[in-house]
């Protein structure tokens, strides 16, 4: 194994630093993914936690990894809404000062439930690169601590405690489905799953629309990819030009990244809600997705992660109802 910037050893002492803060959440059997994969299908169901997705997990092990001092300074950070709803809580419980910076493609259901949570909002700019620009100034000038959605190790390592909880609860798995942005989830889960089953494949999943880790993957170098609407808003976004450490684990780790067309992510919503009775965003369904529109092939028992379940309910409503099939909604 490439020896990587962070270990098994990393996301070992993130579950123990976030025990108690969130949820053990329960990997599922799916038996209508089950019947149309040929293989047991499991669901691992990340939505379930406070906020409404897995980020939690690396928001919650970046603040209890800051010291004192760090802590009165406060913190910022620029998000898709989902790690800028996890900073909110995890900086609430703490007494902290939070700031969340985010574009204007961001949808207000996530904007919302940031503002209840006590935090400041900014909506700047048209991309999280352009949210991220506020960040830096915040930083520099009032001395706020930067915790970044994913290229952060505390954050990749808290999200690895995803990977540690999936083999132990389907140890036999041939391949786990990832949701796949920025790479802090991917990046934790596979080297966690690499870390105990290193004959598990790990398999990240993004939209067509504006993927920008896998073409970064391709061109071999972070690059900039103009950020498009799309059902899987959360995974919108760059990974940063200067990228420090999920690109490179992204490129070592990962086996496979899987593009989904709008329509299939739609598709992947409706199973969820009509088979495993389950609301999820774009973003949670794309395993989904992938297995239905048949672009995942596998030789064992697999398991999806169902990653976040803040969608706004009335774009739900359409997508189960049939009134869109999912073109519509990015455009």
């Amino acid at each position: 194994m490439i020896e990587m910037p962070v270990t098994l050893q990393h996301i070992r002492a993130a579950r123990e630093r976030i025990a108690g803060k969130v949820e053990r959440t329960p990997c599922v059997p799916s038996q209508s993914l089950s019947e149309r994969a040929g293989h047991p299908v499991h669901l691992k169901l990340e939505h379930h936690q406070a906020t409404g997705a897995f980020k939690l997990r690396g928001a919650s092990n970046a603040i209890a990894s800051l010291s004192p001092e760090e802590k009165s300074r406060g913190v910022v950070a620029a998000s898709t809404g989902n790690h800028g709803r996890a900073l909110a809580h995890a900086a609430k419980l703490d007494g902290m000062r939070a700031v969340i910076c985010m574009s204007s493609l961001v949808p207000e259901n996530k904007l919302d439930a940031i503002r209840r949570l006590g935090a400041e909002v900014r909506i700047v700019g048209n991309s999280q690169d352009d949210a991220q620009q506020e960040v830096d100034r915040l930083a520099a000038e009032e001395g706020l601590v930067m915790l970044p959605p994913f290229d952060h190790p505390d954050i990749v390592a808290g999200q690895g405690t995803i990977g540690l909880e999936i083999m132990e609860q389907v140890p036999d798995a041939a391949s786990v489905l990832v949701p796949l942005s920025g790479g802090g989830l991917a990046a934790g889960v596979a080297a966690a799953v690499k870390g105990v089953s290193p004959g598990t494949k790990v398999i990240g999943i993004s939209m067509a629309r504006g993927a920008a880790m896998k073409s970064s993957l391709d061109a071999g170098r972070p690059l900039q990819v103009e950020e498009l609407s799309t059902l899987a808003d959360s995974l919108g976004g760059g990974i940063g030009l200067d990228n420090r450490l999920t690109f490179a684990m992204c490129r070592d780790l990962l086996d496979d990244v899987v593009l989904l067309a709008e329509d299939e992510i739609a598709a992947g919503i409706r199973h969820a809600y009509e088979q495993e009775r389950e609301i999820v965003e774009g973003a949670g369904a794309v395993g989904i997705g992938a297995l239905l529109a048949g672009k995942v092939k596998t030789s064992g028992p697999i398991v999806l992660i169902l990653s976040g379940k803040n969608i706004d309910m009335s774009l739900h409503r359409r997508i189960v109802c049939g009134e869109s099939s999912g073109r519509e909604c990015a455009a």
